[in-house]
């Protein structure tokens, strides 16, 4: 016999939100590595993270 206690009660499903994108800023590329790689934007620096290149800002 089941108890009403036992059965379990479906979740509802989550709402998911949406959120806006931000438009594409393509970046600087690296003058080592060629131009299929792009260098990392820190916040008083370029980085590339394939050969190590840097420049500051």
């Amino acid at each position: 016999m089941i108890m009403a206690d036992d059965k379990k009660k479906a979740a509802a499903p989550a709402k998911k939100k949406e959120r806006k994108q931000k438009p594409y800023k393509p970046g600087k590329s690296c003058p080592k590595c060629g131009a299929g790689v792009r260098l990392a934007e820190h916040k008083d620096r370029r980085s590339c993270g394939r050969c190590g290149y840097f420049e500051r800002k």
